[in-house]
């Protein structure tokens, strides 16, 4: 059987010994990062962490960019949307509705509570011409390209 030769290792190939705090923070950082991108798809970190966060899509044509935000069980009074420069704000409540019964096992995957979301736009976009309207729990906001301008708050349709 023919020997592996063996050579020692070099101060550079040898792995840096941390502290135990410097072990602790780097195992904390790396737990943090895989939560986030687990809960969230990563990139963003809502204010409520396990709270409900819609998820968006962002297209855009020519004229507008669309966003469309999956939104199940809200409606247009529990969503607020506004506009400044080339950032959309999405902001709501899904409400936790409650069944009392005496007997039964219950599992709860459902996520509640209040969400900001903030939807970085691919450009600048007129405030005055947005378009949102709600329907089958998905949120669709037509915005118009456009230069800077100040924000406006939007009103949303129900169809």
């Amino acid at each position: 059987m023919p020997l592996i030769p063996w050579r020692k290792k070099t101060v550079t190939e040898q792995p840096k010994q941390l502290s135990p705090w410097e072990a602790f923070r780097s195992e904390l950082n790396r737990w943090f990062e895989d939560m986030e991108r687990e809960i969230f798809g990563g990139g963003f970190w809502p204010s409520a962490v396990g709270g409900f966060v819609p998820p968006v899509d962002v297209s855009e044509d020519e004229k507008h960019i669309v966003v469309r935000a999956e939104v199940p069980g809200l409606r247009p009074e529990d969503l607020e949307l506004s506009v400044s420069g080339n950032q959309l704000t999405l902001t709501g409540e899904k409400r936790e509705a409650r069944e009392s019964r005496s007997a039964g096992v219950y599992q709860s995957e459902c996520r509640y509570g209040r969400f900001v979301r903030l939807v970085e736009l691919p450009g600048a976009v007129d405030p005055e011409k947005v378009e949102a309207e709600l329907a089958n729990g998905v949120l669709t906001v037509k915005l118009t390209k456009l230069g800077e301008t100040a924000g406006r708050r939007i009103p949303i349709k129900v169809r």
